[in-house]
């Protein structure tokens, strides 16, 4: 998801978000263990969204 699109959502929304990406993170975590993963770049993506996510969510807290 484009950074100008999370920055649209709600809090609510972004910790949903959040919650999908780590899912989506363990998930690849475990097909890499079981030799099933062949797109890496998977898992730099997810790691960067979670990054976005979670600076947003911390940018929002400080407005509040």
């Amino acid at each position: 998801m484009e950074l100008n699109e999370l920055r649209k959502l709600s809090a609510q929304e972004l910790n949903d978000q959040l919650a999908e990406l780590r899912r989506e993170q363990f998930n690849l975590r475990m097909q890499k263990g079981a030799g099933a993963q062949t797109h890496t770049h998977h898992f730099q993506r997810v790691k960067r969204e979670i990054a976005q996510i979670k600076t947003l969510l911390g940018q929002l807290a400080a407005k509040h």
